[in-house]
């Protein structure tokens, strides 16, 4: 059984199985209508439980249509539906979604919610988002940078602003993918130490530059993400705005990368915050494919979790 929990936990080939796998899926779609169905149909008669603790637009709508694209059905269970956690353990949870269901999506708070829930599941548990980590995302941006520039193996990534969750996984892949990542942002909000060494490990450059424009020297990809939760006090959010300021992408920045570097935002974006719409719409960015890929990409970790 394969769970698909993070990126540093899934083996390198499996990984690369699962990005040429979505490039397939998305080339037999051309020239479809969004709600057709593919020809191949993995999940005929498959139940796919999509638990949604935080809210969400582009994760509930690509594994919805993504499940329903492959024949499958769903269930959208939200966290004040199931009260997950509250009343009933998370293992228990986990057992008796497993005699319903054949997989289980879990978007959640704490890591702790999804590991726990994957230990006690049956059935194959996938990682839609934990405050730790985004590993969907970052398969659907290996995929778009892939069909744009090649393989992204001995490429610079350059992430501008927060180290939070999505910056995460994109150490997890720098090493699996073997890609070399900057990260420039203020020292409060790097990346975890833990994460830094384990892409080190692996034998990649994983480089902190405080001056933006120094940093993104030689990008090949610059990503940001945006500086606020939703759950953050007003405080909060002119706190982190005073200190993020200075690593906004904007035309001046990207000016500093490769001439053909590209520009990702995971959406939804903050126009004219962490990144200026001059850069959003500009001719570097590829944010809607990237967006688009979360469909493609998840349809491959699904399979892959399924073995079909």
């Amino acid at each position: 059984m394969n769970h698909f929990l993070d990126i540093h936990k899934t083996d390198p080939a499996a990984l690369r199985s699962i990005i040429d796998s979505a490039a397939a899926m998305k080339s037999a779609r051309q020239g479809r209508s969004r709600g057709a169905p593919d020809d191949d149909q993995p999940l005929e008669g498959q139940m796919v439980a999509l638990i949604f603790e935080k809210p969400s637009t582009r994760t509930r709508v690509s594994f919805d249509v993504g499940v329903r694209q492959m024949g499958g059905q769903t269930m959208l269970l939200s966290g004040q539906e199931m009260q997950l956690g509250h009343g009933e353990t998370i293992a228990d949870t986990a057992r008796v979604l497993s005699r319903y269901v054949d997989l289980i999506m879990i978007r959640t708070f704490d890591e702790s919610v999804l590991i726990e829930m994957a230990e006690y599941a049956d059935v194959p548990v996938i990682n839609g988002l934990t405050d730790r980590t985004h590993p969907c995302q970052i398969m659907a941006d290996i995929l778009t940078f892939e069909e744009h520039r090649g393989p992204i193996t001995g490429k610079k990534v350059v992430w501008s602003g927060d180290g939070n969750n999505v910056c995460a996984s994109f150490l997890h892949a720098a090493g699996q993918f073997g890609f070399d990542l900057t990260f420039t942002g203020p020292a409060q909000l790097d990346p975890e130490a833990e994460f830094i060494e384990l892409a080190r490990a692996a034998g990649v450059r994983i480089t902190i530059e405080r001056d933006p424009h120094k940093a993104v020297e030689g990008a090949d990809l610059v990503v940001t993400d945006t500086w606020v939760s939703m759950h953050d006090s007003q405080s909060a959010k002119e706190r982190r705005h005073n200190m993020l300021r200075p690593y906004q992408v904007n035309s001046a920045l990207m000016a500093a990368a490769k001439p053909d570097a590209l520009f990702m935002h995971c959406l939804p974006a903050h126009r004219e915050e962490e990144a200026t719409s001059g850069v959003m719409d500009g001719p570097h960015s590829v944010v809607f494919d990237e967006a688009e890929n979360r469909l493609h990409a998840q349809k491959a970790v699904m399979r892959w979790c399924l073995g079909v």
